[in-house]
Order: structure tokens, then sequence, then C-alpha cells
């Protein structure tokens, strides 16, 4: 189950509600569920008070329900961490006060428009209190018995502005080529596995695409995806999960090989593909059309296919998993005439 935001935890803790609504995923035969975004323990981590946090008692003994519900309907979850960095809003989240966070302090809105200035890149103390928070939602997480973590450094969050060089403007060892602006990412994963110790998995979760920017590149070559994936796997990365909107397009020219396929080959490491798994529209059309959005079951042999080529280990599926809790058992027993469109109601009910 790839992550999705809900939204539907008040004062960031997640209730039997979200319990049942992840246990209903396990039960309907996903293997592995990785969370909503859960926001590490920062002050300026987040906007919204009804995203789930990973800290403090309350929020943590909601997380222990919720992974006690997924367990007992057999399946497996992993937390993503998570911190927005510039794109938080001023005077949002739970610390309206905070100032935003970024490795130059510089937000990005949409293609074709130049970053605005709107804080003071990070300080050398400000990063290590960054990476002892993620640090210390990877111990919490091993505590309660999660099956592991994920690592949020996709979108334009803000892992994603230190790799990316349109939002990392440092001279410094954390930015210039892609050596340095990987080296905020090593040093979380690599105080994670510190944390954790050698047998808990973390995974990493990383895109080319932003919010703002569908075509954005963070690596625009093999060789520089390998310039990042190969110190994430010497500091401890186990599985990368890299999200594209399109699944089965390439992830460079002149190659047919996926953005997982190529980061499969490069860091020999398992890989997660995602990005419009059985739906046959892509999420975008959904603000477009409105209520007329329907997005409805697609062919899976393409995917089966790069599958069974080596392309990827493992495939997260989010549409159709929201309106369809069942969509596994219904795909692995072939009642593809079951499967229920995606509409907008599927996303506003997350039953």
């Amino acid at each position: 189950m790839a992550p999705m935001t809900r939204s539907r935890s008040p004062g960031g803790v997640p209730g039997p509600d979200v319990a049942a609504y992840y246990a209903r995923r396990a039960a309907g035969g996903i293997g592995l569920i990785i969370t909503e975004g859960t926001w590490i323990d920062h002050p300026a981590a987040g906007n919204r008070t009804e995203v789930p946090r990973f800290y403090g008692e309350d929020a943590l003994a909601g997380w222990a329900g919720v992974l006690h519900a997924v367990h007992e309907a057999g399946g497996k979850i992993m937390p993503q961490l998570w911190h927005i960095g510039m794109t938080r809003p001023p005077g949002t989240g739970f610390n309206p006060a905070a100032p935003s966070v970024g490795p130059s302090g510089l937000v990005f809105s949409e293609a074709g428009k130049p970053c605005v200035q709107a804080s003071e890149p990070l300080s050398q103390s400000g990063i290590d209190k960054l990476v002892e928070a993620y640090a210390s939602a990877a111990e919490s997480a091993q505590r309660l018995g999660f099956d592991g973590i994920e690592i949020h450094a996709a979108h334009g969050y803000l892992v994603d502005q230190f790799l990316w060089s349109v939002t990392n403007r440092r001279s410094d060892a954390y930015g210039g080529d892609m050596s340095g602006r990987v080296r905020f990412a090593t040093e979380i994963v690599r105080e994670c596995r510190r944390r954790t110790g050698p047998g808990f998995p973390i995974c990493f979760r990383f895109s080319q695409w932003k919010s703002g920017d569908y075509d954005a590149q963070v690596v625009t070559s093999p060789a520089e995806l390998g310039q990042m994936v190969e110190p994430l796997v010497e500091a401890g990365v186990d599985l990368f999960h890299c999200s594209v909107r399109r699944y089965w397009e390439p992830g460079f020219p002149g190659s047919d090989l996926s953005l997982a396929g190529w980061t499969r080959k490069l860091s020999g490491k398992p890989v997660i593909t995602v990005g419009s798994v059985g739906v046959d529209q892509i999420f975008i059309r959904a603000t477009m059309e409105g209520e007329g959005y329907q997005a409805k079951a697609a062919s899976l042999d393409r995917l089966l296919e790069m599958l069974e080529a080596g392309e990827f280990d493992l495939v997260a599926v989010g549409r159709a998993l929201l309106a369809n809790p069942d969509w596994a058992i219904k795909v692995r027993d072939g009642a593809f005439g079951e499967l229920a469109p995606y509409t907008p109601q599927s996303r506003e009910t997350f039953y």
C-alpha cells in the first residue's frame, strides 16, 4: 500500500478509525503497508495538525493501536517519516511561530518561476537537530514493533530539497554536485541505522517530479542516479521506493528501463515501483475534472512483464486501494469485473 495523506488524526493522534482503515487493507491481502506521512519531532515539520505525528506519548500510543490491528490482520506496516521543509506555509502546523526550514531557505512554487528566498539556510546545528529527529522516530518505530521505516525524500519536501539543485544552492559540504547534495540524506540514514541496528529495514522514497513541476529532474542520467543511491546503500538503505506518475515510463532517454529498474541495477537493492498501478487515469485529472473524474481498473499485463523481467521487486498500489480495500484478493482471484473505479468520493471517504 502506497503512502497517502489522510488528515484524519485530530491533534496528530491516530485513533481507532485509522487502525480500522489500515487493518481493512491488510485483511484485503496487502502484505506491506507504508503509512501516510507522519511528522517527525521538529517544530516546522508540517503544516496540518490533522496529519499524524510520530512523536509524543499520545500519538505513539495511537500508532501502537494501528500496528496491533494490522498485525492481527496478517499484514506488515512501516511508518513514513516526513518533514515538508520550505513547502510549509508560514504560521501553520503545531508550532505556527516556527520558521520553515530548508537547505537554502528557498521556496519553489512551480515550473518556470524563480525560487523565493523566504528564510536563512539551515545551520549545522539545525541540520544536526533534524537528523536527530528522524533517528528518534526510527527508534520509536522499532520499539513499538513496526516492520521498518520509510524516509520520505520525494515530491519536493525537505530531504528532496537537499537532493535537488534548484532548491539546494549551498556552497558547503551539503551542496554542489550530487555527492554533496545527498549528504543530508545519508546522515539521516546512517544515524537511523546506528540507532536501530542491522536488522531493521530502512526504505528510502525518492522521486524526480515535484508537485509544482512534473518534469523536474533530481538526477539527469544513470550516472548521477548512481552517485545518489550508492552512498545511501553504504549508509544503510535496504529498499528504494521509486515514486513516478506512470510506472511503465522509461527513467531516462535512450533506455527502456524505468526509474525503478535503473535504481535496482545501480544500487543492487530491492526496489518498489509505484504510479498509476491498476487505474487508467493519472491523478492530476481528478483536480481538473472534479466530480466527473473516474479512474477505472486497468490491465496489469505490462506490470507483470516488468516484474518478471526483474525491473522491481515490490509494487505499491494507491488509488485502486482506496476504492477497493480488497484489491489484492480480487486481482489474485481474477475478479477484475468486481473492481470499483476510483473517484473523488473514494478519496473523501477513505473507508
